[in-house]
């Protein structure tokens, strides 16, 4: 296997919006089901589950914006509302109206809003560890919100973070791929290597993606809990157990926006589609088959 593409998958770029397309690995045939990958990563985090679910689905597999190879636009619109419009417009560019959804971390937050702007499009959805973004605000409190600083420091208004971050990128980046990884050897060198080289090209979008989480997309999630809106498909939610350490009910939280929901706990660390790639596989299915 050549270690910075998913064997078997090929490749394009995909205009998803103005000025935007996003490169993108597409394997397999059958039902499609769209996999967006976390920070501080690329599509290459599903390598694993990808090939897995390619024998019976088509799977694509994107760079989100602002990350790996898709464009980066300067002063365009990171929130998870306009990354999730690029996914229903990268599926349909695809030849698909309707479709399975997966994302963990950041693409988890996509997959989230996705799934609450556009119900008619997505069948099933699954979230790898994170909690919805008012969530985690509300669940961040005194000394336990250390362990997300990493939040707050990319809140800041423009410059502080960036400027800070590209000082030392590798250190940075490396902090989560090292500290976050419940077996490190998940992650080989050459991937480790792949990912660095793809963040330290994308300080300035990855800093406003997360910005985002701390405005637009707060008031998103907000607007939504005031109307009542919910996940009207079946989810699927996988999440170490973050609560223990931060004092939060993760199923309860969830239960409160989607009705049709499985809620697990897991002990596989937080890169867990390449920490545990046969377990996620087999939740997917399960999933897939509600």
């Amino acid at each position: 296997m050549t270690e910075t593409v998913i064997e078997g998958f090929g490749y394009r770029r995909v205009r998803v919006a103005e000025g935007v397309e996003l490169n993108t690995a597409v394997g397999g045939s059958g039902p499609p089901l769209v996999l967006l990958h976390g920070f501080p990563q690329t599509h290459l985090m599903w390598r694993h589950v990808a090939a897995e679910l390619a024998a019976d689905h088509t799977v694509i597999c994107p760079d989100l914006r602002g990350y790996g190879d898709s464009d980066k636009p300067v002063g365009g619109d990171y929130s998870k509302r306009a990354m999730a419009a690029d996914t229903v417009a990268l599926a349909r560019a695809l030849g698909h109206e309707r479709f399975a959804l997966a994302g963990h971390d950041r693409g988890a937050l996509v997959a989230f809003r996705a799934g609450l702007d556009h119900p008619g499009a997505i069948s099933h959805l699954a979230v790898l560890d994170v909690l919805p973004t008012l969530d985690m605000w509300e669940a961040m409190h005194g000394v336990s919100a250390a362990v997300g600083f990493h939040l707050y420091l990319m809140a800041q208004p423009p410059g502080l973070p960036e400027q800070l971050i590209k000082g030392a990128p590798d250190t940075f980046f490396g902090y989560f791929l090292d500290g976050w990884a419940g077996d490190a050897s998940a992650i080989p060198g050459p991937v480790r290597a792949a990912y660095l080289d793809a963040c330290r090209a994308s300080v300035d979008s990855i800093v406003a993606d997360y910005r985002a989480s701390a405005g637009a997309d707060l008031d998103h999630d907000r607007a939504d809990r005031a109307a009542g809106n919910r996940l009207r498909m079946p989810v699927t939610v996988l999440q170490q157990d973050w609560g223990a350490a931060l004092g939060y009910d993760a199923a309860a939280l969830w239960g409160a926006w989607a009705a049709d929901l499985r809620h697990e706990t897991v002990g596989w660390g937080h890169f867990m589609a390449e920490e545990a790639p046969a377990g996620v596989a087999a939740r997917l299915r399960e999933l897939l088959a509600r």
